[in-house]
């Protein structure tokens, strides 16, 4: 293993930081030199060289190409998933525990298998046509690097398949000028964080905070194994006791379990969210951010955004299925509650990992733009209504994979400030 002794000083620290530029590739060459001398400089007590010394990643530009604080400003920059070799995820315990039932036949044939291959390439040509309304809309689309998602891995804790990197909205969240990576709750979705580290990386370089929330071992501990779920009474029972699959174990989130508004997120305990993961989310956020704990009539909470999807300053769709518990304090804070029309999806379409609720996961291009499905007639007269165009698209194949618009993608960009709009 080849060692680099730390040079102190000017000329001495330049020809190291040029040693290690060389060992890491040439396209590290400057901000690497920087990061070096600044240290090394630091570090020898040494007078400040004339002139600025810039920081580890490029000039930071005016604009940070990371940047969002609510989920209506201005979109200007977005990831979308990926729907290619996306596998079915093995039919664990957190797996049942997040799914219906009438699927688990479903979970037990093709679990650690490929998705019907006919209804993923039905599936992916909806994204890619989805990423062109979007381009055609004025918003820059960016991508995951495609993944090999069949192969297996061991750690020291378990054994599982990969499961895709269709939803970056559950394992990435932007707030403000910097981007979280959730830690995540499935085995199937340990190493999903790979297929969007190039672009974390490309917007680390250009001047964005980058945090990753503790991995957890995922060890039998983190799920309650016994956990006592047959039928939806059950599901219903067990939530209302405040029971779930995860425990307290370790800290544990997916991203897609907070909304943004402004200087509050709101966040539910859910089967894939524990309060040691919201205890973290609070701390690493606090004191600028508040977060607030909400929840609802829910027999399988797992993710905000097809329950209580906040779409302007002071307006939320609230699911009048699962109804939220803390409802009239947004109502004292003078915000507009609206109850989304029944859903029009078929009974017999498959959704393998969600509900007919995605109809109102949508995506806010800004406050008097949505992008809503094309078969959901009713509640596109409901946005009319509220005065609000639609952009329509169909990913009616899409959904079958476990999500809406707003699933499938994180808002990287949006033109806006920080304000506060919940008091």
């Amino acid at each position: 293993m080849l060692r680099v002794r730390c040079l102190r000083g000017g000329s001495r620290g330049a020809e190291a930081a040029h040693l290690i530029a060389a060992l890491l590739g040439r396209s590290a060459n400057g901000w690497v030199q920087r990061a070096f001398q600044s240290t090394s400089i630091a570090a020898a007590a040494q007078p400040r060289a004339e002139g600025p010394v810039d920081p580890v990643s490029e000039a930071v530009p005016e604009e940070c190409p990371v940047c969002a604080y609510n989920e209506w400003d201005p979109l200007e920059e977005v990831i979308v998933g990926r729907a290619e070799n996306a596998q079915v995820p093995p039919f664990s315990v957190e797996v049942k525990a997040n799914t219906y039932e009438k699927h688990w036949p479903f979970y037990e044939k093709f679990g650690g298998q490929s998705f019907p291959k006919d209804h993923l390439k039905k599936a992916v040509a909806e994204i890619e046509e989805m990423c062109n309304i979007l381009r055609h809309e004025g918003v820059t689309v960016r991508r995951p690097e495609p993944m090999d998602w069949s192969m297996r891995y061991t750690t020291p804790d378990f054994t599982s398949p990969g499961m895709y990197a269709a939803m970056p909205r559950d394992i990435l969240m932007v707030v403000g000028n910097e981007i979280i990576e959730a830690p995540m709750a499935w085995r199937a979705r340990f190493f999903e964080y790979r297929a969007y580290r190039p672009l974390i990386k490309e917007y680390f370089k250009k001047g964005a905070k980058w945090t990753t929330a503790p991995k957890p071992t995922m060890s039998d501990e983190l799920y309650d194994q016994d956990y006592p779920i047959r039928t939806v009474e059950d599901r219903h029972k067990l939530a209302a006791q405040g029971k779930f699959v995860t425990t307290e174990h370790e800290p544990c989130f997916d991203a897609a379990d907070f909304i943004r508004a402004g200087r509050d997120l709101f966040v539910q305990r859910s089967q894939v969210t524990n309060y040691m993961g919201i205890e973290w989310m609070r701390r690493h956020l606090a004191p600028e951010y508040k977060i607030h704990i909400i929840s609802f009539k829910d027999p399988n909470p797992m993710h905000i955004d097809a329950t209580f999807n906040i779409i302007g300053p002071g307006l939320v769709l609230s699911n009048p299925d699962r109804p939220c518990r803390q409802i009239e304090m947004f109502k004292k804070a003078g915000w507009t509650v609206v109850k989304p029309p029944v859903p029009l999806i078929p009974d017999d379409h498959p959704l393998w990992m969600s509900s007919k609720w995605l109809s109102m996961n949508v995506l806010m291009l800004d406050e008097k733009r949505v992008m809503v499905d094309a078969n959901e007639h009713t509640i596109i007269k409901m946005f009319e209504n509220l005065g609000i165009q639609t952009v329509k698209v169909n990913i009616r194949h899409a959904n079958s994979l476990g999500g809406g618009f707003h699933c499938w993608t994180t808002d990287v960009r949006r033109r806006g400030t920080l304000q506060s709009y919940f008091h």
